[in-house]
C-alpha cells in the first residue's frame, strides 16, 4: 500500500542535505569524492553495474545522506561475485574474503576492510545500525576498497597475486622495515589501552608482536620466536575483524602486515 500522498503540481528539484554539506560545497563538488572509483574494463555487465551504482549512490548522497551507506552495501554484489567466480567456489561473502586473503590474492589489510563493509552490511539486516551509519567520506574509502579488490581479482593471476603480496612495490625485506618504522611512529588506540577482545588484550598482543618484529629485524627469531609470532597471528586473526573503530583497526591492520610479512621469512619455498 503506498502511504505517500499525490503529488500536484511539478516535483520539486532535489535540494542538499544537510548532513552532506561539510562534504562539497554544492553537488558538482562531489565529483572530486568519486573522481578516482574507475571501473575495471574487464568486469562483467553485472559487476560494473553495481560499481557504478554505488559511486553515484555515494555522488547523489549530496541529496540524501543515507546513500553513502547504501553505496557500500551495493558494491559488495560486486565483489561477492567476482570472489565466488575467482575462487569457483559458492560460500558466504566472509568465508570467500578469508579465502582470498589466505590464497594471497587480496592483501590481509585490504581483506579487513572489505569484511568492515560486509559486517556493516550485516548489522543494517539485522536492524542493529541505520543506513546513515556513514559519512560519504567514509563510505567512499569502503567503496574504493571494494573496487581496488575487484581490480585485483580480475587480473591474471600471477599479476594479482604479485600486487597482493605487495602493493607498494618494495622488497619484502624492505617493506618489513618501512612498515615497522611506520608503525613505531603509530600511538596506540588510548581509547582501547586495557581492553581485550575475545579474550586477547589488545596492548599485551602489540607489545608482543613488536617485541617479535624487533627481533627479527635484529638478528632473526629462533624456534620458540617463531612459534610466538604464528599464536600473536591467530590472535590477530581473531580480532582485527571485530574492531569497529577505525584508527584502532588501522593500527592492528599494520601489526597483522608486519606480523605476515615476519612470517614469511619463515615459510620455506616450494623447489
Amino acid at each position: 500500500m503506498n502511504t505517500l500522498p499525490p503529488m500536484s503540481g511539478p516535483l520539486p528539484l532535489p535540494v542538499s542535505d544537510p548532513r552532506s554539506r561539510d562534504v562539497a560545497p554544492d553537488y558538482a563538488g562531489m565529483h572530486a569524492l568519486v573522481v578516482d572509483l574507475v571501473l575495471p574494463g574487464d568486469a562483467s555487465i553485472e559487476v560494473m553495474s553495481a560499481l557504478e551504482t554505488s559511486r553515484e549512490l555515494i555522488r547523489h548522497s549530496y541529496h540524501r545522506y543515507e546513500f553513502a551507506t547504501v553505496a557500500v552495501v551495493h558494491c559488495l554484489y560486486a565483489l561477492e561475485s567476482v570472489l565466488a567466480e575467482r575462487l569457483a567456489v559458492d560460500e558466504p561473502l566472509q568465508d570467500l574474503i578469508e579465502q582470498a586473503a589466505d590464497a594471497g590474492l587480496v592483501p590481509v589489510e585490504l581483506a579487513a576492510e572489505l569484511d568492515r563493509s560486509r559486517r556493516l552490511r550485516d548489522k543494517l539486516a539485522r536492524g542493529a545500525v541505520t543506513s546513515a551509519a556513514l559519512s560519504p567520506a567514509r563510505a567512499v574509502g569502503m567503496v574504493r576498497a571494494v573496487f581496488d579488490a575487484v581490480a585485483l581479482l580480475l587480473r591474471p593471476p600471477v599479476a594479482a597475486e604479485a600486487t597482493a603480496a605487495d602493493r607498494s612495490g618494495a622488497r619484502p625485506e624492505n617493506r618489513l622495515a618501512g612498515l615497522w618504522q611506520e608503525h613505531r611512529r603509530a600511538l596506540f588506540p588510548a581509547s582501547f589501552r586495557g581492553v581485550d577482545i575475545e579474550g586477547v588484550e589488545l596492548i599485551l598482543l602489540d607489545a608482543d608482536v613488536a617485541g617479535l618484529v624487533h627481533r627479527e629485524l635484529n638478528g632473526g627469531l629462533d624456534d620458540k620466536g617463531v612459534a610466538a609470532l604464528w599464536a600473536c597471528i591467530a590472535d590477530l586473526d581473531k580480532i582485527v575483524p571485530l574492531v569497529d573503530e577505525e584508527y584502532c583497526a588501522s593500527y592492528f591492520t599494520r601489526l597483522r602486515t608486519l606480523a605476515g610479512l615476519t612470517a614469511a621469512r619463515y615459510i620455506p619455498t616450494a623447489i
